[in-house]
């Protein structure tokens, strides 16, 4: 395991990895606010003794990379696809499989549209199409009205942990305790939740990011690709997968079958009891079926 910071036009990316660089490349995105940690190492770590060269990011704006404020220095999902590439630029890959979760799953399927040779395969999980305007569907179910595009809105545990997160917390042991109590509501209940293994991976986050007890904020301020740049995605011929988790409050079924119905070469896997988290009780079967869709994209 090594770091790297690598460049990505004006700002630079904190980026570490698991196992063999001989092994084919995958590459973790992960979701909005996030750092490179929020891919658990027990998670990073299984995926590498599946025989794959994991990499894994600080977004800007998080972590250990660049942070700025961002009304002076705005971006969007395009630079955030580009500091992607750049990550893979930056440990000399030129093609990798990649796999975003939530916000890496919008970033990655720019991606696909902007980026495509540099992919293997394409993984996306606990995220929606292009064409879903999630921001504004969270308006309109907190106003109790149905959404535009038909698919069911962000679920009331998304709005109970939004309400928890703009709680102010006195100290560092109040904020480790309301971000588990955060993950604790958006895993749900279908799958074991373990809040000792939380509180220490959250401890690590915020060592790792300086000991900055308040967590990022910037990319509530990203606005959302032109859904018309969803029709696009028809042309994607790299191999993808779309997975689904059972009990997402954010991307709740059928998202994932409507975003794997945009990808001509996209097919779906669901995930029995998972919400929108990565307790390490659906690290087995999430590693199995990634493992298992890059071994058949090679």
């Amino acid at each position: 395991m090594s770091e790297r910071i690598v460049p990505s036009g004006d700002v630079e990316l904190w980026s570490d990895d698991f196992g063999d660089p001989a092994d084919p490349a995958l590459l973790l995105v992960m979701g909005g606010n996030l750092s490179a940690l929020g891919w658990p190492d027990e998670f990073a770590r299984r995926l590498a003794d599946g025989g794959l060269h994991v990499i894994r990011y600080d977004h800007r704006d998080t972590g250990r990379s660049t942070t700025r404020d961002f009304a002076a220095h705005p971006y969007g999902f395009g630079e955030l696809a580009a500091d992607a590439v750049a990550v893979l630029d930056g440990w000399g890959v030129g093609r990798a499989h990649v796999v975003g979760l939530s916000m890496g799953a919008t970033i990655t399927q720019v991606i696909a549209l902007d980026h495509h040779d540099r992919l293997s395969s394409l993984t996306m999980m606990l995220g929606g199409g292009l064409d879903i305007d999630f921001d504004a569907n969270i308006e309109r179910v907190m106003r109790g009205e149905p959404t535009l595009d038909g698919l069911p809105g962000p679920q009331q545990p998304f709005l109970d942990a939004l309400a928890l997160m703009n709680q102010p917390a006195e100290g560092r042991a109040a904020e480790v305790a309301k971000r588990v109590s955060k993950w604790r509501i958006l895993s749900g209940t279908g799958v074991p939740f373990d809040d000792a293994e939380y509180a220490r991976w959250e401890e690590r986050a915020i060592d790792h990011a300086g000991g900055a007890l308040a967590e990022p904020y910037a990319h509530y301020s990203l606005t959302l690709p032109p859904p018309a740049r969803a029709a696009e995605l028809r042309d994607v011929t790299v191999p993808t997968l779309v997975i689904q988790a059972e009990h997402d409050p954010i991307a709740p079924a059928p998202h994932g079958k409507h975003l794997a119905g945009l990808i001509p070469t996209a097919r779906l896997a669901e995930l029995p009891g998972m919400g929108h988290a990565l307790p390490s009780s659906v690290h087995g079967p999430l590693a199995e079926v990634i493992l298992a869709h890059t071994r058949s994209a090679a």
